[in-house]
């Protein structure tokens, strides 16, 4: 036993947690270093208290729908204290069921930072001392990416801060067209927060199919958020508001000024590599510091791996999980396991919400080349009640030559719930004669998927014809 472990893990979030599971129940000798908490990105600071926050956004749209339906709601009220009280009990919960399930899998947990000083030997910062471990597994994650090339770029936050605010803004500006950006533009908004959401690019959710990036947008606008694409910040100016708040005025590239209460920029992340000592262990990274690895997970130095946000591959909580628990079976288990990226359904909890697996159109358009589209765009049953403006979008990508469902892309309540089910029937390689013999379920808007008969032609060739 010429080592401490067999296996030290740095980061303790989604994947590394997986991974050191895994590993010590295959007989290994594990621990796992982690500075802040047991949980990662997704339970502390991302996935889980975001989705809180959208399940509060919701209830305003739902006080107004109730009337219609014979339901009366005398003055509804707010209080973000409360919703930040129940969001961080939850956290809690679930940072001790990690814990526990840790240390049940015989995992031992050290709360303190890593960093490699050699191939083989981590420091722990805190307790000032020296461990060894035959592998080293990274798992550190990401971290929120603000450009500090502009003036005042010192008074935004991120969405890390956005979780703990002491007060609700009542007006913000969320700069980014990515899951977070539109995401959080939502959730303040259904807060009723007076919302601007700016973007650099033509159009929001950049990688994205097009029909679900022009009627998110659509529906966004309609929501009452202010949506400016084709221009950045310029310079944030602190001043003192009434009774001594703080506002901050925005000046954009465009030449226009906003005035808000607070700044978020949710413009990307990064890999959190920096500070790990990977020079030391002589890890090679890429410009941005992504973590190069192999198919296996293996970086350039043969037993030190990585997994997760931090290899910059798919920046996904369940990928993270599936490539620690893969590195596990590989290295552990005696089971080589390499992990398939191709079709994995993901969701957007915008409002309205975005589901999606599979090739956008252009996507398929220059792999495949010949595609048949099948696109319908609807009014929801709930909403010929009460009378609200809000569109459903259903879109199959079919192989012309093959007719497989190489794409599902759908825009509506409950489509993160769909596509979950939608990307095992794309990821089995089901034909759109499968959909079409699937018996349909009514009244609901997924039986659009299996009841879409006719062939969307551009509106330039139906002219044609």
């Amino acid at each position: 036993m010429a080592y401490d472990y067999d296996l030290f893990t740095i980061g303790a979030g989604s994947g590394g947690v997986r991974a050191s599971r895994l590993a010590s129940q295959f007989g290994a000798r594990v621990a796992v270093a982690e500075e802040y908490r047991v949980g990662g990105t997704c339970v502390i600071r991302g996935c889980v208290p975001k989705k809180l926050f959208v399940y509060a956004s919701h209830f305003q749209d739902e006080f107004e729908d109730a009337g219609p339906y014979g339901w009366s709601v005398e003055d509804p009220s707010f209080s973000w204290p409360t919703l930040l009280e129940n969001k961080d009990k939850v956290i809690d919960r679930l940072n001790t069921i990690y814990i526990r399930n840790l240390k049940a899998a015989g995992v031992e947990l050290i709360e303190d930072r890593a960093i490699l000083k050699d191939q083989h030997t981590i420091h722990l910062v805190n307790e000032g001392r020296d461990v060894t471990a035959d592998k080293i597994l990274i798992a550190t994650g990401a971290w929120p990416f603000i450009p500090a090339d502009f003036e005042g770029s010192e008074h935004v936050i991120t969405s890390n801060e956005a979780f703990h605010l002491e007060t609700l803004p009542e007006r913000i500006l969320v700069c980014g067209g990515g899951y977070i950006a539109v995401e959080f533009a939502g959730i303040f908004n259904g807060l009723g927060v007076e919302t601007h959401l700016l973007y650099r690019g033509e159009e929001i959710l950049r990688g994205f199919d097009d029909d679900l990036r022009a009627g998110l947008h659509a529906e966004m606008e309609k929501k009452g958020i202010e949506i400016t694409t084709g221009t950045i910040v310029n310079t944030i100016e602190k001043e003192e508001g009434p009774n001594g708040s703080a506002v901050y005025r925005v000046t954009l590239t465009s030449g226009r000024v906003l005035e808000v209460d607070c700044v978020m920029f949710a413009t990307g992340r990064i890999p959190n590599s920096h500070e790990l000592g990977l020079e030391a262990a002589h890890v090679d990274t890429d410009l941005i510091g992504a973590i190069k690895v192999d198919e296996y997970s293996k970086t350039n130095v043969d037993n030190i791996y990585a997994v997760g946000d931090v290899t910059n591959r798919v920046n996904l909580t369940p990928v993270a999980i599936r490539e620690g628990a893969a590195f596990a079976q590989t290295v552990f288990n005696d089971t080589p396991t390499i992990v398939d990226y191709a079709n994995i359904p993901t969701a957007v909890f915008s409002q309205p919400e975005l589901g999606t697996v599979g090739l956008t159109e252009a996507e398929a358009k220059e792999q495949i080349g010949e595609i048949d589209i099948y696109k319908t765009t609807f009014g929801s049953l709930k909403h010929s009640v009460t009378g609200r403006d809000e569109k459903i979008i259903m879109k199959l990508i079919v192989a012309a030559d093959s007719q497989k469902v190489v794409g599902v892309h759908m825009m509506g309540p409950a489509t993160g719930e769909m596509i979950q089910l939608a990307g095992i029937a794309v990821k089995m390689g089901a034909t759109k004669a499968q959909f079409d013999e699937t018996v349909a379920v009514h009244p609901t808007a997924a039986e659009e998927l299996v009841t879409l008969k006719e062939k969307w032609v551009p509106p330039e060739l139906q002219a044609a014809e």
